[in-house]
């Protein structure tokens, strides 16, 4: 019984939630993805700078 009033519970939150549109859900996508790849850019060149700065070292 609990599992069923769980579900019940929560089909009505879910009717509660303001959900994005279409537009919105791949603008924020985009957005998201753009970061990532800046995220990834940017800790790639820290440790290829790193990377040769311990083998100018060692």
């Amino acid at each position: 019984m609990k599992i069923v009033e769980y579900v019940k519970e929560t089909k009505g939150e879910l009717k509660h939630v303001s959900w994005p549109t279409r537009k919105q859900a791949i603008d924020y996508t985009i957005v998201i993805i753009a970061i990532s790849l800046a995220t990834a850019f940017f800790l790639g060149l820290f440790d290829y700078f790193f990377s040769k700065l311990l083998a100018f070292i060692i």
